[in-house]
């Protein structure tokens, strides 16, 4: 079967706008929560990174490494759209300009589109509701469009004139994942030579903040003082997820169509398998981790010895990440790999974590670093190998990475360093 890998990238988050800045904030440790302050004062948890500020307009003329036409349409097409498409669509310029489309392009009838993600608006539905009760005839037109998850879809094949297939892909927070799996398996079966990977920003609402915090899967009650302190993936008190904005994309490829465009891949996507463990609530499953990562494993042909880094789900939720440590001791009971997790940088991104996490972990790849583990200052399992509260230096050749979402969804990828 063909090799697949990434040849381009690109995140807009809330610890950075674009690569450089994202890759920054790995090697420092640099994180951006704090109090949501556009929700109200009444929710049980007000803690997150968040983008208010962020408008594609304002974005993007100051990107100079992306061609002006395609800033021109970007602006006519999504500069009045939603945040998470406005996001979507800068990750995305951002990943077609570093694969080189602009000069080096491909047939677009064998380009596909993957948004990995779903319910990405809900803030938008939020705020329309009291306006509609007002007065009906408020709802502008474009609404019929706009609350739909696939106008992202279409307004990513419009900018960049994609004619091959495309869709949305859900799986709660196990997203971004599913939607790289399915642009991997799209590759596979020879229906397209590339594909656009894109992790939706889930803009969340009031009524689901309320929701998670009420459920017990949202933490910041115990640190609502220190949101420096809230994210603590593996540690002692850790007490739920702390809610974080990106979207961020990958530009996925088949070996002989990176090789006619002169393009060496960043990284090899070895494997990547969802699995369901059977269940529909929220709690996470041993056996189903377990399996999803052996199985992975074994279809890239790796030997767990082999893996040099674990980039986990880490979610900061007690049970989750208990039963992630219960997991991963089930494939490496002596040595773990190297163990971190991104969330305590970027906070939970939802429907986008996958494809953040993955762009985390090539930029680590690339760069030879391992970026900190925040807050991890009594780690639940104290021999397990979780990067420092610092980066450090470290070569991954092959790294593994996890998403787990609610209903029994269990992903995990294998990404390996390019020959």
């Amino acid at each position: 079967m063909e090799k697949v890998g990434i040849t381009g990238m690109g995140v807009i988050s809330a610890v950075g706008l674009g690569l450089e800045a994202f890759s920054q904030a790995l090697h420092s440790g640099r994180h951006a929560f704090g109090t949501l302050e556009n929700y109200p004062d009444t929710l049980s948890v007000r803690l997150g990174a968040v983008l208010d500020s962020f408008s594609l307009k304002s974005w993007l003329p100051q990107q100079e490494t992306i061609c002006e036409d395609l800033r021109k349409k970007a602006k006519k097409a999504a500069s009045r759209s939603p945040l998470s498409v406005q996001a979507a669509t800068g990750a995305a310029l951002e990943a077609w300009t570093h694969a080189g489309l602009i000069d080096s392009p491909i047939d677009p009838q064998r380009l596909g589109i993957v948004v990995a993600g779903n319910n990405l608006t809900k803030h938008v539905h939020y705020s329309m509701a009291p306006k509609f009760q007002n007065d009906p005839s408020y709802v502008p037109g474009r609404y019929a469009l706009q609350f739909l998850d696939t106008d992202h879809v279409g307004t990513l094949s419009e900018i960049l004139e994609i004619r091959g297939e495309g869709f949305t892909a859900g799986g709660a927070s196990a997203s971004g994942n599913v939607g790289i799996i399915k642009a991997l398996q799209m590759l596979q079966l020879g229906l397209a030579d590339g594909c656009l990977v894109v992790g939706g920003l889930t803009h969340l609402s009031p009524v689901e903040v309320q929701g998670f915090s009420n459920a017990g899967a949202m933490g910041g009650k115990q640190f609502v003082d220190q949101p420096d302190q809230a994210c603590r993936p593996f540690d002692k008190d850790h007490e739920g997820f702390i809610y974080g904005q990106a979207s961020a994309c990958l530009f996925l490829e088949t070996q002989s169509s990176a090789r006619r465009r002169g393009r060496a891949f960043l990284g090899e996507l070895a494997a990547g398998v969802m699995l369901l463990d059977g269940h529909r609530l929220t709690e996470p499953n041993v056996e189903g981790e377990t399996r999803v990562m052996k199985t992975a494993l074994l279809r890239a042909g790796i030997q767990p010895e082999q893996v040099d880094y674990l980039n986990t789900h880490g979610s900061s939720s007690p049970l989750g990440d208990a039963t992630e440590m219960q997991a991963i001791r089930n494939i490496w009971p002596q040595k773990t790999p190297w163990i971190n997790a991104t969330k305590g940088i970027t906070g939970h991104c939802l429907c986008a974590a996958g494809v953040v996490e993955a762009v985390a972990t090539l930029l680590q790849m690339q760069q030879g670093f391992l970026h900190p583990n925040l807050n991890l200052v009594h780690p639940i399992d104290t021999t397990a190998r979780f990067v420092p509260e610092k980066a450090i230096n470290g070569e991954i050749n092959v790294a593994v990475s996890n998403s787990f979402g609610f209903g029994g969804i269990n992903t995990s990828i294998v990404l390996k360093r390019a020959n």
